[in-house]
């Protein structure tokens, strides 16, 4: 999975590259450090300390109710006890979807609002984990960051 997050990563700093060498028609790209974002934008942080507090009630309770239907029914099937414990597993799941979607819109609509202005054709991600290098891009961080106030 890894691997073709790299390629991936990796083939369109590339293609953003060519389009720089070429002059077809000037394309202008930007990148930000999104381990930065998720640390320093408080909308983002917010968001994250608020997600890991429901997913650990949620996670809490699903323990109660597992253990207060066993004790219910001390000689249930071990099929209906993995039935109790993939409903658990897929509710917080769920509620982890949930706050990933929400953390992906609002760096999404910061990043248009920062890409408009700019005049970007592109915004790559460059991390620390996925590190690129694409001549002449311009680092848009610390604009997504402050959108993200």
């Amino acid at each position: 999975m890894k691997l073709r997050k790299k390629s991936t990563a990796l083939l369109a700093a590339a293609f953003a590259s060519m389009m720089l060498m070429s002059g077809c028609g000037q394309a202008k790209i930007g990148y930000i450090d999104g381990e930065r974002v998720s640390k320093e934008a408080p909308q983002i942080s917010a968001l994250v300390e608020e997600g890991n507090q429901k997913l650990n009630e949620a996670r809490e309770q699903s323990q109660a109710e597992i253990q207060q239907k066993m004790k219910e029914n001390p000689n249930m099937s071990q099929e209906d006890a993995q039935k109790i414990q993939m409903d658990a597993q897929r509710k917080l799941q769920g509620i982890n979807q949930s706050y990933s979607l929400q953390l992906r819109q609002k760096i999404d609509v910061a990043l248009g609002a920062v890409s408009k202005e700019k005049k970007l054709d592109a915004v790559v991600n460059n991390s620390q984990e996925q590190p690129i290098a694409i001549t002449g891009a311009v680092d848009v961080t610390d604009e997504v960051i402050s959108k993200l106030q």
